[in-house]
């Protein structure tokens, strides 16, 4: 079973993603911050990050490249925001994609297949 991180200071957005990425058979972990999520990359190393770009204290921007930088970088991420206007940002190049959000979650669920090759 293939292990997602998503990193989204939203609840609701954790929490729908979770469910329906559960629902496709992916155990989920959850981190509401950037600081979060460098935690739970200290202990377990999923196999993709669904990550938001607008986040109090570490943004996803940092928090990508941080990830990019530590031993973490052969890990798939997904940059998922509800602002199109960072898809030109060049330190989101390292993503893997980059998703505007949407309540429909076919497009992530589409890049996840794709990045797994599930």
């Amino acid at each position: 079973m293939k292990t997602i991180l998503i990193v989204d200071d939203e609840e609701n957005i954790r929490i729908l993603y979770k469910e329906e990425l559960a629902d496709e058979g992916y155990n989920v972990i959850l981190a509401s911050n950037g600081y979060e999520a460098l935690e739970v990359l200290n202990t377990q190393k999923p196999d993709a990050i669904i990550l938001d770009i607008k986040m109090p204290g570490m943004d996803g921007v940092n928090l990508l490249k941080l990830i990019k930088e530590r031993k973490e970088d052969d890990i798939p991420v997904i940059i998922c925001s509800a602002y199109e206007e960072y898809k030109q940002d060049f330190s989101l190049w390292a993503s893997e994609e980059y998703i505007v959000k949407s309540a429909d979650l076919t497009k992530m669920k589409s890049a996840l297949k794709r990045i797994l090759k599930d």
